[in-house]
């Protein structure tokens, strides 16, 4: 049978006056149309429920459960970190008093030792006072012992100087006797 229409370039013949609608709009057409409408939408639906539904489910859940384990996950570890937090300042508190006692206990350590040092050097500088006030109350004693010797000499030495003659000592030991009651 020969095409109505033909394969070149020119403007086809007039259709026949009956032939004037679309194809899928043609009433005609209907019936044939809405089963392979059914046909293919229910392969489709097959198709995509059995295959693909499935393994965009199976996918779904898999990334639901990797985000759930994800969060747990990060739960438990913020929960341990909170907790490495808290023994962190627990030792930290531990440690701050350990050390204020050390503290302690050095500063009274040292304020003993300071004392006990300070005593033993008072107490040697009380030791050389006494022997220097000994020293210089034997050096006052035998200065005093020759204070008369030393006035009898002065005074001879005076009265010579004076009258230009010497001294009579008997006068001189009678003159400081007087003085000295």
């Amino acid at each position: 049978m020969a095409s109505t229409y033909g394969t070149s370039t020119e403007q086809p013949a007039a259709a026949p006056a009956g032939d004037k609608t679309f194809p899928p709009f043609d009433s005609a057409n209907f019936a044939s149309l809405l089963l392979w409408l059914v046909v293919f939408f229910g392969g489709l639906y097959l198709l995509m429920s059995r295959l693909a539904l499935p393994r965009v489910a199976n996918i779904l859940r898999a990334r639901q459960d990797k985000i759930s384990g994800d969060v747990n996950e990060a739960t438990a570890k913020r929960a341990a970190a909170d907790q490495a937090a808290a023994d962190y300042q627990k030792t930290l508190a531990e440690a701050r008093a350990n050390a204020q006692a050390i503290a302690q206990q050095t500063y009274v350590r040292l304020a003993a030792e300071t004392e006990a040092k300070r005593k033993a050097h008072e107490a040697d500088l009380a030791a050389k006072l006494a022997a220097a006030e000994a020293k210089i109350e034997a050096t006052k004693s035998k200065a005093m012992a020759h204070v008369e010797e030393i006035a009898h000499e002065a005074a001879s030495a005076i009265v010579e100087h004076i009258t230009g003659k010497p001294a009579d000592p008997k006068a001189i030991a009678s003159a400081l006797t007087k003085a000295k009651s």
